[in-house]
């Protein structure tokens, strides 16, 4: 890795908790951004010729606070700023020992971006955007939109957010559950996303560290305790960083499967189970609880799969969940119901859907319908934002005609 590279994956990293701490303190996220941007400038200036600090987060802070101390010095008369000037200075002062561990509030800032004033379909990427600092672009395809309508979303939803008034904290639990939902979905995208990148995970970790963090706020939420199974379940397989090329889930090395994370999240999915709440979550970690099962039994029970995805649809009818059991038929040997199944999906965002495409092609292949089959796999290709599933899906529509 470059040193380029190196110090924006750093400040990456940093980007979210020095973002929510800056919001927590100014109660205004449009200025923390400003702060957050002007530091950053700052790190990629200073970072490759003098190293990247030892606490980065710490440093991005130090930079921000002393930004906003300048524009406060010309803001405000020298007697009135003095006191606030003078406590900035020594908080900012104080953020510069390596050692401080300093209060997290992405929590706090997430849930603030899940208030009702914001509009429902803005929240859960309003979370994405300014907690883990992801793009519009970046985000479209998991939420099956465009760039361009996703970004008019966020600004509508930032201007809300500022006109509000809503604060940065940690709402009572009366004031949680309602977010709840949100906030779970904000994080399993974030690690969704990781899992989908050549390089990030650095943002599957801090998708782990909210998703067990959110387990110790609400220990008695079974969806939560569900998102962190399911989240620990798939964490335990190699990724493409890791394996440095796409490996398909029923051609994995088992031996590489790490069976302590895996019996972490058995124990998180009983646990979750034992409150007789069933959700989408609890179910996604059940299926993958299957999948992990084949290190032990050398075989996977797609039946049971098949079932599952069966209540999976009846609580949570999303696209995704449908190309999956669609998925599932035809691993049952049942490919003319898969690509019926495939066929009854009447929603018009499949069309930039890669996972829809993916096993559309693997579906006609299976039914020899080679000329269909290489159509799909080259238009599942053209959606793959991965070059390795880019890769994979071209050789595989290549092997259609040997």
């Amino acid at each position: 890795m470059s040193v380029r590279a190196s110090v924006e994956a750093e400040a990456r990293q940093a980007y979210g908790r020095v973002l929510a701490l800056l919001a927590a303190r100014s109660g205004d996220l449009a200025t923390a951004e400003d702060m957050l941007a002007d530091a950053l400038v700052a790190a990629l200036e200073r970072w490759p010729q003098d190293g990247v600090p030892a606490n980065p987060q710490a440093w991005l802070l130090t930079v921000a606070r002393r930004r906003a101390i300048d524009r406060s010095r010309r803001r405000m008369r020298h007697d009135a700023a003095q006191a606030e000037l003078m406590r900035m200075h020594e908080e900012a002062e104080a953020m510069m020992n390596a050692d401080l561990l300093f209060p997290d509030e992405r929590l706090g800032l997430m849930l603030a971006c899940a208030h009702p004033a914001i509009e429902e379909a803005a929240r859960t990427p309003l979370m994405l955007q300014v907690v883990l600092g992801l793009t519009a672009e970046r985000m479209a395809p998991v939420f099956l939109t465009s760039p361009a309508a996703m970004t008019k979303r966020l600004v509508r939803a930032k201007v809300k957010l500022a006109a509000s008034g809503i604060g940065f904290a940690v709402p009572g639990h009366e004031d949680l559950a309602p977010r709840l939902a949100h906030l779970l979905d904000a994080i399993y995208a974030a690690f969704t996303l990781a899992r989908d990148a050549s390089r990030q995970a650095d943002l599957e970790g801090e998708a782990l560290w909210l998703g067990q963090l959110v387990v110790y706020l609400v220990p008695e939420e079974p969806e939560a305790l569900g998102l962190y199974a399911l989240m620990l379940f798939v964490s335990a397989r190699p990724s493409m960083a890791t394996q440095g090329h796409y490996v398909p889930l029923g051609e994995q090395d088992l031996t590489t499967w790490n069976e302590a994370a895996t019996i972490r999240a058995e124990q998180w999915l009983h646990t979750a189970g034992a409150m007789a709440q069933p959700g989408r979550f609890q179910l996604e970690a059940a299926i993958q609880a299957v999948h992990a099962n084949r290190r032990r039994s050398g075989r996977t029970d797609w039946d049971t799969i098949l079932h599952l995805y069966d209540s999976l649809l009846a609580l949570a009818p999303t696209v995704g969940a449908r190309v999956a059991r669609a998925a599932a038929l035809t691993q049952t040997g049942d490919h003319a119901a898969a690509l019926a199944a495939l066929d009854a999906i009447e929603d018009q965002r499949i069309a930039a859907h890669q996972p829809y495409w993916a096993t559309r092609a693997h579906v006609l292949a299976a039914l020899e319908e080679a000329s269909e089959a290489a159509d799909a796999y080259q238009r599942a290709a053209g959606l793959a934002s991965q070059p390795e599933v880019r890769s994979w899906l071209l050789a595989r529509r290549a092997a259609l005609a040997n």
